[in-house]
């Protein structure tokens, strides 16, 4: 699949690599490189193999993308904390450190490989052999509620309200030190951080609108304990959005403090609720997972309790 693109004078300068992972939606620095080294690119014509290259305005780019492979993802017998399910959907509780669909590196043990040993092929196609029923995600060590489409029209009508941000998403999470204000909001946009690709930044690169509600449920001195609410729904939005604030989720390894205490293993989030208009009935559904022994169990390891 060839992509054609003029560079503009705004990125005159900057690296072909850093540019071309900008413009080209959903590709990371490190897969454009791998395809510069493969020979994939030509500027103005002739090809170019540098990946340090500094592109100028007017350069004509033409970058070689192979067809993705197609990947046979296997069916596992996974126990599954199913919360709902009728021939439209499911909502499922998804427990800490799983994985929602498979990616490199993950290609077993990920909610989709136990979504299809329950589900077989009854499951929405929209999104690929990689994450079929896949509507909306949560990263691999927050825990809670995720609402699968059985069917391509479930899902067409599930990622229609995501987009309306009609879909009422609560998260519980503890973050550290006082936070001040009983009630915040922070709207501010997230892009790529252009010095690590597994971090997302405000205002960083390809910014996206994203606003998140902040309520405090209890304050602990070190440690606060908040609802958030999601009215957008960005890559790591709160771990972003709270480490804007500095206030950083407690145990965040991306975006908390270098050092934490080990028993965390991970960010202390929960995806609590969950509420959409079912897709054929037209009715409000609202579902809510209570907060899991791990979350708890640190909060009492910390000196804390709910």
């Amino acid at each position: 699949m060839k992509q054609d693109l003029i560079i503009e004078k705004i990125h005159e300068g900057t690296r072909i690599d850093s540019v071309l992972s900008l413009l080209l939606e959903g590709t990371s620095r490190n897969y454009i490189s791998k395809i510069i080294e493969q020979g994939g690119l030509k500027v103005n014509g002739r090809e170019e193999l540098s990946k340090k290259y500094k592109v100028k305005e007017g350069d004509s780019i033409e970058l070689e993308i192979p067809e993705p492979e197609v990947l046979s993802i296997e069916a596992e017998d996974i126990p599954l904390d199913i919360v709902y399910e009728d021939d439209d959907l499911m909502v499922v509780n998804k427990p800490r450190g799983m994985v929602v669909h498979p990616a490199v590196g993950n290609y077993t043990g990920t909610l989709v490989n136990a979504i299809m040993y329950h589900a077989g092929d009854r499951l929405s196609s929209i999104n690929g052999v990689v994450r079929p029923g896949i509507v909306h995600r949560i990263d691999k060590d927050t825990s809670g509620l995720l609402v699968i489409a059985k069917n391509n029209k479930a899902h067409e009508s599930l990622s229609a309200q995501l987009k309306e941000h009609s879909i009422n998403r609560r998260y519980i999470a503890l973050v550290y030190d006082n936070i001040v204000n009983d009630n915040l909001t922070i709207d501010a946009p997230i892009g790529r951080d252009p010095r690590n690709r597994l971090r997302k930044k405000v205002n960083g690169e390809g910014e996206r609108t994203a606003v998140t509600h902040v309520k405090v449920l209890e304050r602990y001195g070190k440690y606060t304990l908040c609802e958030m609410k999601l009215e957008t729904g960005r890559t790591h939005q709160i771990r972003v959005h709270m480490a804007y604030i500095k206030h950083p989720l407690v145990g965040d390894p991306l975006y908390g403090p270098a050092k934490q205490p080990s028993f965390l293993g991970g960010q202390m989030l929960h995806a609590k609720i969950l509420g959409f208009v079912h897709p054929t009935t037209g009715e409000y559904m609202e579902f809510e997972a209570e907060l899991p022994e791990y979350f708890t169990e640190n909060m009492k390891r910390l000196g804390i309790g709910v």
